[in-house]
């Protein structure tokens, strides 16, 4: 799939998102080996340690539909530039700033990806946006090759 057709899908996410405390709305569009998408969003809880992220949220839908075989993802997420202008889409929001996966949902990702070639694209826009491998955000991960 193209990036910006991802990041499109991480948009769409986004909008589902469930954070009444943060207000942090974070959207995840992870692609399987043989092309299929699994869409995440973050899930806020009042006692907080609950909380899921949206690109572990991706991967658990995934994992438990019976992949285990990552391509990429993509994540957006944070507060919009133009959350006054409610007449625009999501998809046509630019946000303050890229939102990279926090420590734990790189570890998830060690578990099922390659770190050489499972792509993580970070998206302020359709325009904006940045790819890393996983090698490049978790150097030195422990994975399952460690056990």
């Amino acid at each position: 799939m193209q990036d910006q057709e991802l990041i499109k899908k991480a948009f769409e996410a986004r909008q589902r998102a469930y954070v009444p405390y943060s207000h942090f709305s974070v959207g995840a569009a992870l692609e399987t080996d043989d092309g299929q998408i699994f869409l995440g969003c973050n899930i806020e809880n009042a006692s907080y340690t609950p909380t899921v992220c949206a690109e572990r949220t991706a991967f658990f839908k995934a994992v438990s539909e019976g992949h285990r075989s990552f391509r990429q993802i993509a994540i957006v997420g944070g507060y919009s530039k133009n959350e006054k202008r409610k007449e625009q889409t999501e998809v046509e929001m630019e946000l303050d700033s890229f939102a990279p996966p926090c420590g734990v949902c790189r570890q998830v990702m060690a578990e099922f990806c390659d770190p050489e070639s499972f792509r993580i694209i970070l998206a302020r826009s359709l325009q904006d946006y940045q790819s890393y491998t996983l090698k490049e955000l978790l150097p030195l991960n422990f994975g399952p090759k460690d056990l």
